[in-house]
């Protein structure tokens, strides 16, 4: 065995060390528009809830606190239209990457086993696949293939496309996928950030007509609630499915720490402060897309989520470099697949003062 061989692809974002440097010699400083990390503050009441029980020494529940899962299906329904969630069927994770990183290992996913993932993909679906020994296939709709696969990702709003799937096609996706006894787990981390469109989630009935056997969907706090540094997230739908992720999870310590679970509680509750940070994306939003159509970019789907999806028509390098030399770092299109060859990810997480500078940048 070699020791030092991972198997795993190399960190795409290790990279970027050239561009990132060019960028950061521009004489105005770098805009940072690529790994899509939060730059606004967590609301004071999240932090307080962070703070309410520090003093608690126990263990923390695996679980999460039926405070905490009651506030996900209270959330889920109040946000986006769920029904029929068992709070027993909420599972709360270090994040939602870790999860995506290690579920078709904790799933039974064995080699021999392919996981479909979209054809422009979060590149950690392809570990994960990975990690369990599985192989991969990528493809937006996997209806066309000729063996069932041990699971299906989808991921609407798209991470890095912005794309939203409509309830009649994830429908479609659901009803093949029951009929061969195969898990669709749906990554839905930018759900309440559409656009254009309006994203359904997986587990809506319109979607899954109040069944929610042999599908999850994936959440996390880091965009809608600025918690990225708390690595809050959770997992929700088919009962049977979670109470197996539980009882892995219980072996391997993968547990949310009891303060995050309960910041996580209040952050769920407060639909004011979402609301707040959606108005602050789509304010920069409008921003960095008039500039890059102003000045030779096409913008394609993009119609929900937290980065636009643009192209000059060139290499996704060589837009990269064109970029870096003006001071902005995005994500080169390659990062999410070969489909993406020529496209970049641009990030709407930059302060409105950082957006403004881009967007002057753009045009010179």
């Amino acid at each position: 065995m070699n020791r030092g061989d991972t198997g795993l692809p190399d960190f795409p974002w290790d990279s970027l060390a050239e561009p990132t440097a060019r960028a950061k010699s521009h004489p105005g400083g770098l805009v940072d528009l690529s790994v899509g990390t939060p730059v606004d503050p967590v609301p004071e009441s999240i932090r307080a809830a962070l703070a309410s029980v520090s003093e608690i020494p126990g263990y923390p529940t695996t679980h999460g606190t039926p405070e905490l899962r009651a506030a996900a299906v209270e959330a889920l329904s109040r946000r986006h239209g769920v029904t029929g969630v068992d709070p027993a069927a909420v599972l709360p994770t270090i994040g939602s990457k870790e999860l995506v990183a290690w579920l078709p290992r904790l799933l039974g996913a064995e080699p021999g086993d392919t996981v479909v993932i979209p054809e422009l993909a979060y590149p950690t679906y392809e570990v994960g696949a990975l990690l369990a020994g599985a192989g991969i296939l990528r493809a937006d709709d996997p209806r066309g293939l000729a063996e069932p696969p041990a699971m299906v990702w989808l991921n609407s709003p798209s991470n890095p496309t912005g794309r939203v799937l409509g309830a009649e096609a994830l429908r479609e996706i659901v009803e093949w996928a029951r009929e061969r006894d195969v898990i669709v787990v749906s990554d839905e981390c930018y759900l309440a950030l559409g656009w254009d469109a309006d994203p359904v989630s997986i587990l809506h009935p319109s979607v899954c007509g109040g069944r929610h056997d042999n599908l999850l969907a994936v959440h996390s706090m880091s965009k809608s609630a600025n918690l990225a540094s708390y690595r809050a997230g959770f997992v929700a739908g088919d009962p049977e499915l979670v109470a197996g992720l539980l009882a892995v999870r219980k072996h391997a310590g993968m547990i949310v720490p009891r303060p995050v679970q309960e910041a996580m509680t209040v952050a769920l509750a407060d639909d004011s402060a979402l609301s707040l940070q959606r108005e602050r994306y789509a304010r920069r939003r409008v921003v960095l897309q008039k500039a890059l159509q102003d000045n030779g970019f096409r913008i394609d789907h993009s119609e929900a989520g937290l980065y636009l999806w643009a192209t000059r028509g060139e290499d996704s390098w060589e837009t990269l470099r064109w970029l870096s030399e003006r001071g902005i770092l995005v994500a080169p299109g390659t990062f999410y697949g070969p489909a993406g060859g020529e496209h970049v990810r641009v990030a709407l997480t930059a302060t409105d003062e950082r957006v403004e500078a881009a967007a002057e940048r753009l045009g010179q």
